[in-house]
């Protein structure tokens, strides 16, 4: 019973790693718990249902701290999708999510970003170009095929296969011309020795560049820098969304909290009433 879910269970790695292009890290990480998983929960199947209850698991890791258990349950949670989108029928009990405090991404202050791609040699400013101008998730740069830009635009096949279409601001259209005449990748956009560059290889070369600078910067934190500077200036959060490749406004108000946050910052430091120079003084 449980044996054969353990051989879904590598069908549902392989298939993360190979549509999804997901790290070899994070599919180590699920291995083990989707293993654990597996170990600790009720299974029993009645006429062609299966019967999932996650509460002696859940009892096991009850112990671990909030974003552990929600991870752990999330895992085991998306493997179970995946298997109903396969044909199984199951029913889970159990299976709540762990509420976590919600916290707001931290994007890359755009100052630090242009200083950054002031001094890049052509091959790393194109690749901060390319997730930054674009919004692009880390395996939407790995999976870029130079065929998909075309007369200033990018055509990106995002989560669910979903297409969408990107323009190439003229800074981007400039460097990528150079980048193209220099390199002359013959696939994909990034390309070493003929064979794509990973997506951990990809997200290795980006924190390198910042760790240079004594920076700690991740591909996803452009991505957010991308949304932000975007809403900052005042672009519409339908508009937004769209360009990310969300499938709901929902996981776009994130960024408006975060704007709201960066425009209380700047009225704080503007407003008299908020210096701790100036205060409250007599009328004339």
């Amino acid at each position: 019973m449980t044996s054969s879910f353990r051989q879904q269970s590598e069908r549902f790695l392989d298939y993360l790693q190979n549509n999804l292009s997901y790290s070899p890290n994070t599919i180590y990480t699920y291995r083990l718990n989707l293993r654990e998983a597996l170990f600790f929960i009720d299974m029993v199947e009645e006429e062609g249902v299966w019967r999932i209850d996650l509460m002696p698991y859940r009892m096991q890791i009850h112990h671990l701290k909030k974003k552990s258990i929600y991870k752990k349950i999330s895992i085991f949670k998306s493997f179970v999708n995946w298997l109903r989108e396969e044909g199984e029928k199951i029913v889970l009990r159990n299976d709540e999510a762990i509420k976590l405090p919600k916290t707001l991404p931290k994007p890359v202050p755009r100052t630090v970003l242009f200083e950054v791609l002031e001094v890049c040699d052509m091959e790393e400013k194109m690749l901060l170009l390319i997730v930054y101008a674009l919004g692009l998730r880390i395996s939407e740069v790995a999976n870029l095929k130079l065929e998909s830009i075309q007369n200033g635009w990018v055509s990106i096949k995002g989560k669910g296969d979903k297409i969408r279409q990107l323009p190439l601001l003229g800074e981007v259209q400039k460097t990528l011309h150079a980048y193209l005449e220099i390199y002359r990748p013959k696939e994909y956009l990034f390309e070493k020795s003929g064979q794509k560059l990973s997506v951990n290889q990809l997200r290795y070369r980006i924190e390198k560049i910042f760790k240079k600078r004594a920076l700690h910067i991740t591909p996803h934190q452009l991505r957010h820098a991308f949304a932000t500077d975007l809403l900052e200036e005042g672009a519409r959060i339908t508009d937004v969304s769209a360009l990310l490749g969300h499938a709901s406004l929902e996981t776009t108000q994130i960024y408006t909290r975060l704007s709201s946050s960066a425009k209380m910052k700047n009225y704080q430091k503007a407003h008299p009433l908020c210096r701790e120079s100036d205060g409250f003084t007599n009328g004339d």
